[in-house]
């Protein structure tokens, strides 16, 4: 991926919330690009603690298939991805808003900007982002933190459209003041 223009704002620990989508491991492990699921896991490891260590939320999102008595295996959060105080959303739509309260639990801690990583970028990633900017939060996107089932889907997703949601960045470019 080509470099990004200049550091965000600093973030303020207190509105800003880490929103990770389906880093589960049967989502990890698929062929995925640009980066591995491994590579997609260790980032966003890396930014959770950050955000925990800064006091700032962290959320993690992970799909259920609704109407079957038995996820299949794999459906669990990456091992060790998940910290006392982490808030753990259930969906069972592509996106991490529709039926699963993430607005309200936001609203009750104040937050108004979320960080986004996950997988697959242009599904459960884009369309929890969309809801997001459809609620009003301000967004930033840390592209080194997500990747795609293909390169073309990953690059339409950062390259097209969440620049026209928030802000594309990288992991290494989120601070806290």
């Amino acid at each position: 991926m080509t470099a990004f223009p200049g550091a965000p704002a600093t973030l303020d620990p207190a509105r800003t919330a880490l929103v990770l989508v389906d880093l589960m491991d049967r989502i990890a492990a698929l062929p995925l690009a640009p980066r591995t699921g491994d590579q997609v896991v260790a980032v966003s490891r890396e930014l959770a603690r950050t955000f925990r260590a800064a006091g700032a939320t962290v959320v993690l999102v992970r799909v259920e298939r609704p109407g079957v008595e038995t996820q299949p295996p794999g459906s669990g959060l990456v091992e060790g991805l998940a910290a006392d105080g982490d808030l753990i959303v259930v969906k069972r739509t592509i996106g991490g808003f529709h039926g699963t309260g993430l607005h309200q639990l936001l609203a009750q801690r104040g937050v108004d900007t979320l960080v986004f990583g996950g997988i697959a970028t242009n599904l459960g990633v884009e369309s929890t982002a969309r809801a997001a900017a459809d609620h009003g939060y301000q967004l930033l996107f840390a592209e080194d933190a997500m990747a795609a089932l293909t390169e073309d889907e990953h690059r339409a997703a950062v390259r097209l459209n969440f620049p026209r949601l928030g802000t594309v960045v990288t992991a290494s470019m989120i601070g806290f003041g």
